[in-house]
């Protein structure tokens, strides 16, 4: 739900569709910037398993000035052969390495390194690399840990990277917050009651495919500096990725299109649920499409959020505050446009400048926590989310209780959150069973067809 399914034309096109976007500071010196794309994966879906778009250009992006136009990209292209054409099977045997013989469908992917005005340096970082297979089985993919490690390389810029299949790593009670607003735990609350419940984690199931790469933050400041003071502005910088496609495509062959043309952005995610649940049905497709440096366009959409007005009808009386209150919401487009400024929060500072576009914001100068609090920022973990993203946040429920005001004082000291605003959640953090790594490439191993549904 972060970003799964969440425009009706990126729903027909799932290999482009971003489902999440993470960007921390991974180790001293490090940042990695994780995105995943292509929702929902079913792990036992042979014998086409899931991969990456051929015809699809993806793009990770960073912003290091605040005007919400890139300065560092990170580009990757993906390559598919076939070894037995006479087969309709993915592997004929166990694939034991990237090289057996066993593995019929394999993917390789290019990286390049896009820097220096309008992006007119390109440097070539690393081809031909390979992504490990799908996880289909103990007997087909034995050994997957090991076979998944061997797929992380070293690029020529110094940077550690993957691309692969891997474990969705959000979670989210998707059919309880669709289903008119319920949050299971509160449902004895809401409009149309029911006993209240736990949470329930839709995605538990599922796989991603996700592009991973550790990066020197040298490599993506102004200054070319691994800055260490958290208030200077040089600590912070802007994370979103994209997926395009050519503007062209002919069907002249049966399963085989050509496409041509210039590429057209089709996907991007900055912060989780942007699209999701602040842009109107009308609109989403067209924000896919937008770059954040034009965001003001979508200003009054965080200014006055359709949610905040919705969770006082949804759940009768016990919002009185959140719904008496009309002033535009300063806290969320500080949040979600801005980055947070000096003052706001003690020794804590995320703010890009005054143009609004939607990133993931990360201070660099912020250290990991050595006991992350899953509620990031508003638990006092500066470097959880909003401070960029990392994979054990709980997004879904900040975002939550920030829109049910608990973040309104932070720029309104006048007004009282209501008591349920630091309570909301949708429970999925509570059954959510992640398998993250402590070692790149941190999102956790994907479920094997064989064994799920155990």
């Amino acid at each position: 739900m972060s970003s799964h399914r969440e425009a009706p034309s990126i729903a027909f096109d799932p290999a482009a569709d971003n489902t999440d976007t993470y960007a921390f500071v991974s180790a001293p010196g490090k940042v990695c910037i994780i995105a995943s794309l292509s929702p929902f994966q079913l792990p036992a879906s042979g014998p086409n398993f899931y991969e990456f778009g051929e015809d699809v250009l993806y793009q990770l992006y960073i912003d290091n000035d605040g005007d919400g136009v890139a300065n560092v990209a990170y580009q990757f292209r993906f390559t598919t052969t076939i070894g037995n054409p006479d087969t309709f099977l993915y592997n004929t045997g166990p694939i034991e390495s990237l090289t057996s013989a066993n593995w019929n469908r394999r993917q390789t992917y290019s990286v390049s390194k896009l820097s220096g005005p309008g992006l007119g340096n390109r440097a070539e970082l690393g081809a031909a690399l390979p992504c490990p297979p799908a996880n289909i089985g103990p007997r087909s993919t034995p050994g997957y840990a090991a076979l998944a490690q061997a797929a992380v390389r070293t690029l020529a810029g110094g940077e550690t990277v993957f691309a692969g299949q891997r474990e969705d790593s959000f979670f989210v009670d998707i059919g309880s917050v669709f289903d008119l607003g319920t949050l299971r735990p509160f449902q004895n609350l809401h409009l149309i009651p029911t006993a209240a419940q736990p949470g329930v984690d839709t995605l538990k199931d599922s796989n991603v495919q996700s592009i991973v790469i550790e990066v020197d933050i040298d490599d993506l400041t102004s200054d070319g500096s691994t800055p260490t003071d958290v208030m200077s502005p040089t600590s912070v910088i802007g994370v979103w990725a994209s997926a395009s496609r050519q503007k062209g495509m002919v069907r002249d062959r049966p399963g085989r299109p050509t496409s041509a043309g210039p590429w057209t952005q089709v996907s991007r995610l900055g912060n989780p649920l942007f699209n999701e649940v602040i842009v109107p049905m009308s609109r989403k497709d067209e924000w896919n499409a937008d770059q954040p440096s034009t965001d003001a366009k979508y200003e009054r959409l965080v200014f006055e959020p359709e949610l905040a007005g919705l969770l006082p009808v949804l759940y009768p009386g016990v919002f009185p505050n959140l719904a008496a209150y009309s002033n535009p919401r300063a806290d969320l487009h500080a949040i979600l446009l801005t980055g947070i400024p000096t003052g706001v929060v003690p020794g804590f500072q995320n703010f890009t400048g005054p143009t609004p576009a939607d990133m993931l914001r990360l201070n660099v100068a912020v250290p990991p926590a050595t006991d992350p609090n899953p509620l990031g920022l508003v638990a006092g973990d500066a470097a959880g989310f909003p401070n960029g993203r990392r994979l054990v946040d709980d997004v879904t429920t900040i975002e939550l209780r920030a829109v049910a005001g608990v973040t309104i004082p932070l720029v309104d000291p006048t007004f009282t959150p209501d008591g349920a605003a630091g309570l909301i959640e949708d429970g999925s953090y509570n059954v959510a069973n992640r398998e993250f790594s402590s070692t790149f490439p941190y999102i956790g191993l994907p479920h094997d067809g064989y064994s799920v549904p155990a």
